[in-house]
């Protein structure tokens, strides 16, 4: 971490704040079209948070965002946790129709849109604000100071489960969750020279676990609108990408690419991996083949349980999926609620997953 860098990162808002104290003209999120310093994000969240205001919003309401990654998704994203409104970013691969009964269900007072997707949204219930023109939207409020208290109680975001076993559900996530998120990344080597690779969607968590902290430790996320091969394999060259978060099947295209070796990713300190089963043999290949550690969290959405594999340290036990994290106690029980003896308990931890 560089000198003047803040130390301890008591929160979420805190870290945002900070890091535009600190460092104003950090690139705080990039994509292929432009960036925003730490200085534009504060000024953006703060014409954000006046037209929320004159718009009717208050701490604690929702808004929703359907739209590909880009720089305005990022800033709305941090603009309204600042501002204490509730973000729930919805998958665009959703139908009309289930995209239309989210907006009902967390109660979205405007959703906003990019070109792709802002006509099908038009009749789902809610003020709909074009996000490629974000700023003309809150361009006409006027600014006046305003603090929000946030506790660490206080709603997020809400994320929508897939619905593979039913309709999907609204997991609310609050700040205090958000927050540990983020010390874990410090914890992980996030600083402020993190330069984040992300090419998974920002309405997953998979994405937000290692986009917010990004923003909260004052690095720099470099978000891709897509994932394919070449694109994110000559992004982490240009960048110097430092860390990154893919599932399963994207480390094993890059590592298929006959054009994986070409590229120098010496930059990355970490990489991590989530939302599905990772293989022993391909967790092999990435600590063989791609430098800087390796990380797997296993675990859900709706919190309640976490593991960690640092796959780097104890490259004997790929098989599994690490340790309970800090602060969580995972015990194996019977159907009757009874906690397995530690012998059983083990042998089943440490039992290989089914391919």
């Amino acid at each position: 971490m560089q000198q003047g860098a803040p130390s301890q990162i008591a929160s979420f808002v805190g870290g945002v704040r900070s890091a535009a104290a600190v460092r104003p003209n950090q690139i705080a999120i990039q994509d292929d079209e432009r960036a925003i310093t730490y200085a534009d994000l504060m000024r953006a969240a703060e014409r954000a948070a006046a037209a929320f205001a004159r718009d009717g919003l208050k701490s604690g309401d929702v808004i929703a965002i359907c739209a590909a990654n880009s720089v305005a998704y990022g800033a709305v994203y941090v603009a309204a946790a600042l501002a204490g409104i509730v973000t729930a970013p919805l998958p665009q691969s959703a139908t009309d129709e289930a995209l239309a009964k989210m907006i009902v269900d967390c109660g979205a007072r405007i959703v906003f849109a990019d070109a792709d997707n802002f006509a099908r949204l038009t009749n789902a219930g809610a003020r709909v604000v074009a996000l490629d023109g974000v700023e003309t939207w809150w361009a006409a409020a006027p600014l006046h100071s305003s603090t929000c208290d946030i506790s660490g109680e206080h709603a997020f975001n809400i994320i929508y489960s897939s619905g593979t076993t039913g309709a999907p559900k609204g997991i609310v996530q609050s700040h205090a969750m958000r927050d540990a998120h983020v010390r874990l990344a410090q914890a992980c080597g996030y600083d402020t020279d993190t330069v984040t690779l992300l090419s998974t969607p920002l309405y997953s968590n998979t994405t937000l676990v290692s986009f917010l902290p990004t923003i909260a430790l004052g690095g720099t996320a470099i978000l891709m609108r897509k994932f394919d091969v070449e694109g994110f394999l000559q992004r982490a060259q240009e960048h110097r990408a430092t860390h990154t978060m893919l599932v399963p099947v994207q480390y094993k295209r890059l590592l298929e690419s006959p054009r994986f070796s070409a590229y120098d990713l010496s930059s990355f300190k970490q990489k991590f991996c989530t939302s599905a089963p990772f293989a022993a043999d391909l967790k092999r290949q990435v600590l063989d083949r791609w430098p800087g550690a390796l990380t797997e969290y296993y675990g859900m959405t709706e919190g309640g349980g976490l593991c960690i594999l640092f796959a780097d340290q104890f490259p004997d036990k790929l098989h599994t999926v690490g340790r309970p994290a800090p602060d969580n106690d995972i015990r194996l029980v019977d159907d009757e609620g009874r906690e397995a003896p530690q012998e059983r308990s083990a042998r089943l931890w440490a039992a290989p997953a089914a391919s």
